[in-house]
């Protein structure tokens, strides 16, 4: 799930082909644009990534920091984007895969969580505002 496109298209999938300039442009009917879901979807990863290997984890502030303060990206903005989701992303998936994760163990800092509940976390939350990425190339006529 992580990975690969199973039952659903992913991220990657979501906005390959996507300039900057498009990824910024609003649809009047919808409250987000391409470049604030994509920058929500990484930063939202990055803290459940550092929720999951920092034991000195600080939370952000909801929903200040998980929303980008700016409406339009600059071209490194959005390439960064793209990077840093493939990044922590990958980061991630070696973090599961290492032999010795106990994907159910509760991580030491948390309330109960653990490496799986996180993985799906991660699963779930790119896979819905994913597929609000591509609700919005749709009514863009892009796609």
């Amino acid at each position: 799930m992580l990975t690969k496109e199973q039952a659903h298209i992913s991220f990657a999938g979501s906005v390959e082909g996507i300039d900057y300039k498009t990824a910024g442009k609003s649809e009047k009917t919808f409250p987000y644009n391409i470049w604030q879901l994509s920058s929500h979807i990484q930063f939202t990863q990055k803290d459940i990534l550092e929720f999951c290997t920092n034991n000195q984890y600080k939370e952000p502030k909801w929903p200040d920091d998980y929303w980008p303060s700016n409406a339009k990206p600059t071209q490194q903005e959005w390439q960064d984007c793209l990077s840093y989701f493939q990044e922590d992303r990958n980061s991630f998936v070696n973090l599961i895969k290492n032999p010795s994760a106990d994907l159910l163990a509760p991580i030491p800092h948390g309330t109960g969580q653990n490496l799986l509940r996180e993985a799906i976390l991660i699963c779930d939350h790119t896979a819905y505002h994913t597929g609000q990425i591509v609700l919005l190339r749709k009514l863009l006529g892009n796609w």
